[in-house]
């Protein structure tokens, strides 16, 4: 009996942590201008989470301090940026991976091309396997 209404209790807290959000929207076909509008999920956030709050929240789970989770947090960030700077991928554990692409203009010929044709960079985050499961687990609710 007891042992129901934990598992109960766990379930029910679960379902609450994967539940997304969304509302509809009716967008135009981009490729074809003719066709009919149709009505499309979009996400709707439930808020932000700062690196205060993180910090706050890993340092109630571990041994930590707040100001030492902080701490690394943002060391974390200026490694990352750091790296990303050098042109290296930078792999955040299970979470996914960031590196930079570039988009240029085309050119007929190596020779024609110069680093002005260079248009600009961009970060670019490729999603773990932690991410992805994650994502395969949500729930969904709409919003009107």
């Amino acid at each position: 009996m007891i042992q129901s209404k934990i598992y109960r209790v766990k379930q029910i807290t679960l379902l609450n942590h994967f539940i997304m959000k969304y509302k509809l929207i009716l967008k135009k076909n981009p490729q074809d201008a003719s066709a009919p509008e149709k009505y499309y999920a979009t996400a709707i956030a439930d808020g932000e989470v700062d690196f205060e709050s993180l910090s706050e929240q890993i340092a109630y789970k571990t041994t930590l301090t707040e100001s030492d989770c902080y701490a690394v947090l943002l060391s974390l960030e200026r490694n990352i940026l750091k790296q990303l700077q050098q042109g290296k991928i930078v792999r955040v554990g299970r979470l996914g991976s960031f590196n930079i692409t570039l988009k240029s203009k085309g050119r007929l010929t190596e020779a024609e091309f110069s680093v002005n044709d260079i248009e600009k960079g961009r970060v670019r985050f490729r999603p773990g396997k932690k991410l992805n499961k994650m994502t395969q687990e949500l729930n969904y609710r709409r919003i009107m």
